[in-house]
């Protein structure tokens, strides 16, 4: 008799735990992102330290690689069934929300989010048409690393000027041989370079601002790719043609990177560790100046947040959702959680929370390049469309053909004007 009714008791203590779980789990949450092992190890603990703050909410994570998630995102945006929250790409904004209305505007949310610790310029660019379609998680920029042992044996200074890298390549040739640059390049690298060239020379952007088209006239268009052509010419960078001899593969595990024939990098800082870790010992790597024409008051800096968390046009949950990107990017608790697995925070209290919490090298070469693109003047910010991959494909093409002796500067710029203005015009509708 005792025993059933312990038996009874103990029955009833149970179903009314799963009734006050039950209760309290009222609100069920969806979050996508992508990434590598390391950062869905980060942000599943940064999920089960927002539910101890919050038992009411339970967030679902739905995590992939980097390979299919775009097209899979595509799919669920198009059949209204998109996560409450998820991590987006910047440039995804002409295809998900050209006219602001593709994810939620979580400026609706802007008390919870604390939309004030961020930076007015990053908030400018995911904000489209007065609704901001997401909060930036870090901001990463395109600036210059050097391999310090194949500098110091050309025997040659960092550039502090364009100019300086003609100088450089030939330097590298006569010290070190044909198989030594001073960089190496792709093509989004090159169209950057060019990029920052043009705004610190002209004040002018290669797409305009107003209409998404290609900005430059023929003859500056024709001066864009000559800028190429010079430093292929000085030995700055290999050609398309000589870098295609290396086989396909990362440029990070070529041989001639790890072994130091590649002295630098135009590289995001946020990408920098992996090309580091990968040089032979006792090879290493270090921040360079950012060049700047002489008189420039617009380093010309490709900066842009490296992601963004946004919130589903479609959720049911928008405070809930609202509570989660606020905890992931705010809260001390679940900034250190997360720790860098997505790049130095961009909101003044993640930041302030992961120097507390010792979390943040500040010697390292990601910071450090964070800490120069703060310091840069810009004026000029890029759009969404600066660096579209089939605007890329199409400057890459090009690339290729003056290499391989199919067109000269003048051919290349008519083409791509009349080609990238179809892409941009297809895209931007």
């Amino acid at each position: 008799m005792i025993k059933k009714r312990l038996l009874t008791t103990l029955t009833m203590v149970a179903l009314g735990t799963m009734t006050a779980t039950a209760a309290t789990a009222q609100t069920e949450l969806r979050m996508s992102w992508w990434g590598g092992s390391s950062r869905h190890q980060a942000t599943l603990k940064a999920l089960e330290k927002f539910h101890e703050k919050y038992p009411d909410i339970v967030v679902k994570g739905e995590y992939t690689g980097w390979n299919g998630h775009l097209s899979r995102l595509t799919t669920q945006v198009a059949g209204n069934t998109e996560p409450d929250v998820m991590q987006t790409n910047w440039n995804w904004l002409p295809i998900f929300s050209r006219d602001g209305k593709g994810f939620y505007d979580m400026s609706q949310k802007a008390d919870v989010l604390h939309i004030g610790n961020f930076p007015k310029q990053p908030m400018n660019m995911v904000t489209v048409k007065g609704k901001v379609n997401g909060l930036p998680v870090s901001i990463t920029s395109r600036v210059f690393y050097y391999n310090k042992d194949s500098w110091a044996k050309a025997g040659v200074k960092y550039p502090t000027t364009w100019e300086d890298f003609n100088k450089a390549g030939q330097a590298f040739k006569a010290k070190l041989g044909d198989g030594y640059y001073p960089l190496v390049v792709e093509a989004r690298d090159v169209f950057a370079i060019n990029r920052s060239i043009f705004i610190q020379k002209y004040g002018k952007d290669v797409i305009n601002h107003k209409t998404n088209m290609l900005n430059l006239s023929p003859k500056e268009m024709t001066e864009f790719f000559q800028i190429y052509v010079d430093m292929v010419n000085n030995h700055v960078f290999p050609s398309t043609k000589e870098f295609a001899s290396y086989g396909k593969g990362n440029m990070n595990e070529m041989r001639p990177w790890i072994d130091g024939h590649f002295g630098g990098l135009y590289m995001w800082n946020t990408s920098i560790k992996k090309y580091a870790d990968n040089l032979e010992p006792p090879q290493s790597m270090e921040l360079g100046p950012y060049p700047m024409a002489p008189g420039a008051t617009d380093s010309g800096l490709l900066a842009r947040p490296s992601m963004m968390f946004s919130m589903g046009r479609n959720t049911k949950h928008p405070e809930a959702a609202a509570k989660l990107v606020n905890f992931l990017l705010n809260d001390p608790d679940g900034v250190v959680a997360m720790g860098l697995a997505r790049g130095v925070p961009l909101s003044s209290s993640g930041l302030a929370a992961l120097k507390k919490a010792g979390e943040l090298d500040e010697t390292s070469l990601p910071f450090q390049g964070y800490k120069m693109a703060q310091s840069l003047p810009q004026v000029i910010l890029p759009t969404a469309y600066t660096d579209n991959a089939q605007l890329m494909e199409l400057f890459e093409e090009e690339m290729q053909h003056l290499d391989y002796g199919q067109s000269d500067a003048a051919k290349s710029a008519k083409n791509f004007i009349r080609r990238g203005n179809r892409v941009l015009r297809r895209i931007a509708k």
